[in-house]
């Protein structure tokens, strides 16, 4: 009630009062949350016909989120901010135009090698595969980066994105990654990493993303 809680213990009613956390987030969380809330305002500007086209295209789109049912359908509010969100990690943030949303094509992705950069920073590279016939430089790999210890799992508050350096290539390709200043990132300063990713491919002309992926191995740097 307001901003009281009632509870009973040992037969006895008492009361206290709702606890308001305050949690100011991190400077990488904030900048996250202004590139959300830039999107939010973005769609306001949207004329309102043009709303209706994205709910429209919206229609045939099935969430990325649970019961991954492929019952559950998105709103163009949510499209459209998946798209805005899209060209901001690509480094092209603008209002997106409405654009249908296509399956992404087949696709394999697997670890291939590390190094250490300049002291600090951990490239990582992964082999990529596409079909003939697919124009795999539409698409981008955005990886979500966590270093552990040997044997440690994923958490996934640790993730960190990290995106490819280029555009995919057809055939057999590479995906590099910088993990920049990652001993400080992950607080460790280790020979060999156990290395959590969660990735997924950016269309590079709609902005939109396919579900994610994941990868786990280890590495040894020297």
């Amino acid at each position: 009630m307001g901003d009281l809680t009632f509870f009973h213990w040992n037969g006895k009613c008492y009361y206290k009062n709702k606890p308001h956390g305050i949690f100011p987030g991190t400077a990488a969380q904030e900048s996250q949350l202004d590139v959300h809330r830039r999107a939010l305002a973005a769609w306001r500007t949207v004329p309102h016909e043009t709303q209706k086209i994205w709910n429209r295209l919206a229609e045939t789109v099935i969430s990325h989120k649970p019961p991954f049912d492929n019952k559950a359908n998105i709103s163009g509010q949510n499209l459209f901010v998946s798209a805005y969100h899209g060209f901001y990690t690509l480094g092209e943030e603008h209002t997106p135009t409405p654009q249908a949303f296509a399956s992404f094509p087949p696709h394999s992705l697997a670890f291939l090698s590390a190094s250490v950069e300049n002291a600090d920073n951990l490239r990582l590279n992964f082999s990529t595969f596409f079909p003939d016939g697919i124009d795999a430089s539409q698409y981008q790999v955005l990886m979500k980066v966590q270093l552990a210890k040997l044997g440690y799992g994923k958490k996934p508050g640790l993730l960190r994105n990290c995106l490819a350096d280029a555009p995919c290539s057809n055939g057999k390709g590479v995906a590099s990654c910088l993990v920049n200043d990652y001993r400080r990132r992950w607080g460790m300063d280790l020979q060999k990493y156990q290395v959590h990713c969660r990735y997924v491919l950016l269309d590079r002309q709609t902005g939109y993303r396919n579900n994610l992926a994941e990868l786990s191995f280890s590495i040894t740097l020297s």
